[in-house]
C-alpha cells in the first residue's frame, strides 16, 4: 500500500538521519511494488505530480531532520504523460530539482516503455547540503555517457535509485556474472569520472523478480566502501570524504586528457 510504504520510508529516513546521514536516497519507485512486470493500465493510478503528496511529506521530514533526500517517483506530468523521476529535496525541504529517467528499458518483466516517457531534462547536478549531486535511475547505470555528462555538470556523487534482479532461473554462475557486471560497470563510472557512486536497490521478491539488494557505495577509486544485505532491508550510512574527488582527479586526470575533439561519432547509433 503506497501510504504504508511511504510511512516505512519516512521511518527509515529518520533512522538514517539519527545515524548521521546528510543525504538519503530511496530505491527506485519506492512507493509501490515495481509496476513494470506487466502492462496494466490500472497502475497509472499510482502516479502523482511533482510537487505532490510524496514530495510534500518528504520535504517536511527533510526540513525537520536537516537532510537532503533523493526520491524516485512515478511522476504524472499531465494526462497521459508519465515519467520515472528522481526528485531532489534539500535540507530545508525545498525541491531543488528533478531528473527524469533518460534510458527506458523494454525487456521481459521490465516493460517500462509502456509506462514512461523518456526524460527531457538532460543530465544535471543539483546543489543540496553543500554537495553537488547527480541523480540517475536504474537502467541509466549501464551507460557511461550518462555518468560522464552528470559528472561534467559538476556532480561529486552519483546516486542511482534502482530496481534490478534476476527474473529467470539461469543457474548460479550466470546469476553471479550478471550481478558482478552490474556492480563492476558502476564502480567503473566512479573511477572514470573521479566521483562517488551510490546505488540503492530493491531487495526481496516481487512477482517474478528476485531483486539483488546489495546496495553499495563506491569511492572515486572504485572501492566498495559498504554493501547492504542481499536478502533483507537495511539502512546503510556511509561517510564519503569529498576531498577524495579533487585528489583522485589530480592523480588520474582523465577529465584533463579527454580528446573532446575526437568524440563526434558518439552521436551516431553505430559507426558503419
Amino acid at each position: 500500500e503506497p501510504r504504508e510504504t511511504l510511512d516505512v520510508a519516512l521511518g527509515e529516513i529518520e533512522q538514517a538521519a539519527a545515524a548521521g546521514a546528510r543525504i538519503v536516497c530511496l530505491q527506485e519507485l519506492f512507493r509501490s511494488p515495481y509496476p513494470c512486470q506487466s502492462e496494466d493500465p490500472a497502475r497509472f493510478e499510482w502516479a502523482e505530480p511533482i510537487p505532490g503528496p510524496s514530495t510534500e511529506a518528504l520535504a517536511k521530514l527533510a526540513a525537520a531532520r536537516g537532510v537532503a533526500v533523493v526520491a524516485s517517483l512515478f511522476e504524472r506530468r499531465a494526462a497521459g504523460l508519465y515519467h520515472n523521476t528522481a526528485a531532489v529535496l534539500d535540507s530545508d525541504g525545498s525541491l531543488v530539482g528533478r531528473y527524469r529517467k533518460m534510458h527506458i528499458p523494454d525487456d521481459p518483466l521490465y516493460y517500462e516503455k509502456y509506462y514512461f516517457t523518456p526524460g527531457d531534462l538532460g543530465f544535471q547536478a543539483f546543489d543540496a547540503v553543500g554537495v553537488k549531486l547527480g541523480a540517475l535511475v536504474c537502467w541509466d547505470q549501464w551507460f557511461p555517457e550518462a555518468a560522464r555528462l552528470t559528472a561534467l555538470a559538476g556532480a561529486q556523487i552519483l546516486f542511482y535509485p534502482t530496481a534490478i534482479g534476476w527474473q529467470f532461473d539461469e543457474g548460479e554462475a550466470t546469476d553471479q556474472a550478471q550481478h558482478d557486471a552490474w556492480e563492476t560497470v558502476q564502480r567503473a563510472h566512479a573511477i572514470a569520472n573521479g566521483v562517488f557512486v551510490v546505488v540503492v536497490n530493491r531487495v526481496g521478491e516481487e512477482g517474478s523478480i528476485r531483486f539483488w539488494g546489495q546496495s553499495f557505495v563506491a569511492d572515486p577509486f572504485g572501492r566498495v566502501l559498504a554493501r547492504a544485505s542481499a536478502d533483507a532491508e537495511q539502512v546503510l550510512v556511509v561517510e564519503c570524504d569529498l576531498g577524495a574527488v579533487e585528489k583522485v582527479r589530480r592523480d588520474w586526470p582523465f577529465l584533463r586528457d579527454r580528446r573532446i575533439d575526437a568524440y563526434g561519432d558518439l552521436g551516431l547509433r553505430l559507426r558503419d
